[in-house]
């Protein structure tokens, strides 16, 4: 039987973090994935690449006053934390702003990688200073993207594949841990026929062959459970967000199952919270798909008017890029299968960011040229892609043509052109305002205020019906599956943890499978850029704690 020192399960970014680190300390370790070595990185690849830094270089250089005081009270006040087991999610949430706040960026930015100058602003609120969101801009664009994160680490582990200290086994998918006494020692599970398809597409699940594995300590990184539909609408909270919709897209690949994270549970561990979910309102259904049902997200800027089916505004603060969790809350327990943006040519092209490595070649391929095209007149290739190919996108010249064109899409009559037409001049009336009692296009002056914002995020605001900006675009907004912020149950050496609280012997967990650290550190919402963040956190800390203790 094969014996290392340490097995690390799942070659995502929290995998290979954990592997390096175990690595650097001098321990033999088997890296194992049920996908091909073409997967190698998991989800991260398709990334965008933010990351949450409090009070970096950046923020101070576009005059960004942050601190960790600051970053702390919007964690805290976002996360809400109130269940007897968010004792250590919260203080995983407290070692990680200190990380954000120190070690973080000096560390990563040793291992290569660097940032766009322009830090943009997720989760932005809108509630008030009590309640939800980030207070100032803290979302890091990563230079080279998802694929820029994982370098560092990608080359550190074949450094030591090179080296002999890291063996990575694809293919083999971990059904069992191997416990003896009370006590981790390996895993086993079922090797997979090879596969040559492309990273992220659905592979074979044909078993070729069995293994078993022995090792002084597990690390599990398996990541979430968004693939599967399934396993999402078992632990969607029906009390809190209403009957989960009958159609969702899929933002992550088919084999993010969950089902490594189902069998551990099965021998033991505690799984927490797993009714926190982090699904976007904004999913696309994608006009070139990689993996089945696969949606994009609209990283959207706040100026499109936010509408329900029937072409009613949804209220205040649900506008784009606020509050993702509350937005979702608003249209689940309404039981809309869809909302719909309105907006024009104008704001496309400023607000409109697609997630994703693929669909930002500029950014990905770190292309300043191509970067700097985002400021001139045309709309970005990925989005005017999907303005012609999306199956979720209306463009017309006159309201009353997209009215008919969005009803045509829906095969309904549900949208009213009198609904829409009286939220679009009621808006865009307030224009001419000097104060005026519109919101959203308040939060829109508000924040336009920072350079970042005003020059690379946000438009000009100007009346949508002006027809110096048209066409008018509607696009019908999806929900679509992607985080899951509870997990396994972990203390802050990332040991997993039995149902009475104690450490199981030999067990670590890392990234999403374990919510991002001790089970669920971003409580029920997500500042963003804090995913990456999680899984280097998280992967760091059981790298090296299972290296010590072995």
């Amino acid at each position: 039987m094969v014996h290392a020192d340490v097995i690390v399960a799942g070659a995502g970014l929290a995998g290979l973090v954990a592997a390096a680190e175990a690595a650097d300390a001098g321990k033999r370790v088997l890296l194992l994935d049920q996908e091909g070595e073409q997967n190698l990185g998991g989800q991260a690849f398709w990334s965008l690449g933010g990351l949450f830094f409090i009070d970096s270089p950046e923020q101070r250089r576009l005059g960004i006053r942050d601190s960790l005081a600051l970053a702390s009270r919007d964690w805290m006040t976002t996360a809400g934390f109130d269940r007897p087991e968010d004792a250590w999610p919260r203080k995983w949430a407290e070692a990680y702003l200190d990380f954000a706040a120190g070690e973080k960026r000096a560390w990563l930015h040793a291992q290569g990688m660097r940032w766009f100058p322009i830090v943009g602003w997720a989760e932005r609120g809108g509630g008030g200073t009590g309640s939800a969101g980030n207070s100032v801009p803290r979302f890091h664009l990563t230079w080279g993207t998802g694929p820029g994160v994982l370098a560092p680490f990608e080359r550190r582990v074949r450094a030591h594949m090179a080296a002999g200290r890291i063996t990575a086994y694809f293919r083999h998918r971990i059904t069992d841990l191997l416990v003896g006494n009370g006590v981790v020692h390996g895993v086993r599970g079922d090797v997979l026929e090879p596969t040559a398809v492309l990273r992220g597409q659905e592979s074979s699940r044909t078993v070729v062959g069995s293994f078993a594995f022995n090792a002084g300590a597990v690390v599990i990184s398996s990541g979430g459970i968004g693939g599967n539909h399934d396993l999402v609408r078992r632990y969607w909270p029906v009390e809190r967000l209403g009957a989960a919709p009958r159609f969702m897209v899929t933002g992550v690949p088919k084999h993010v199952d969950g089902a490594l994270q189902q069998a551990v549970v099965n021998m033991g561990a505690r799984l927490i919270n797993p009714d926190r979910m982090w699904h976007y309102t904004e999913g696309l259904r994608n006009w070139d798909p990689i993996w089945p049902n696969h949606g994009i997200r609209i990283l959207p800027g706040p100026s499109s008017l936010w509408l329900d089916p029937t072409g009613k505004r949804l209220p205040f603060p649900n506008v784009p890029g606020a509050d993702s969790l509350g937005t979702l809350q608003h249209i689940t327990t309404r039981g809309y299968p869809y909302t719909w943006f309105l907006l024009n040519r104008s704001i496309i092209k400023r607000e409109f960011a697609l997630s994703g490595s693929e669909q930002n070649p500029d950014l990905t391929g770190r292309n300043i040229g191509l970067v700097l095209k985002r400021l001139g007149k045309q709309v970005q290739a990925p989005v005017r892609a999907f303005m012609e190919r999306g199956a979720d996108f209306v463009v017309r010249d006159s309201l009353p043509a997209l009215v008919e064109g969005m009803n045509q899409l829906t095969g309904t009559s549900l949208v009213s052109l009198d609904t829409v037409e009286r939220e679009v001049r009621d808006r865009d009336a307030q224009l001419h305002m000097r104060g005026g009692k519109d919101p959203q296009l308040a939060l829109i002056h508000a924040a336009r205020r920072y350079f970042s914002e005003r020059v690379m995020r946000i438009a000009t605001p100007a009346p949508l019906l002006d027809a110096a900006n048209g066409p008018l675009i509607a696009v019908r907004l999806n929900i679509l599956t992607r985080k899951s912020l509870g997990g396994l149950h972990t203390d802050l050496e990332a040991r997993v943890l039995d149902h009475e609280g104690a450490p199981i012997p030999g067990l670590y967990a890392a990234g999403e499978v374990a919510g991002f650290g001790g089970g669920g550190v971003h409580g029920y919402r997500a500042l963003e850029g804090t995913f990456l963040g999680g899984c280097l956190f998280s992967g760091r800390a059981a790298g090296r704690a299972a290296a010590r203790a072995v």
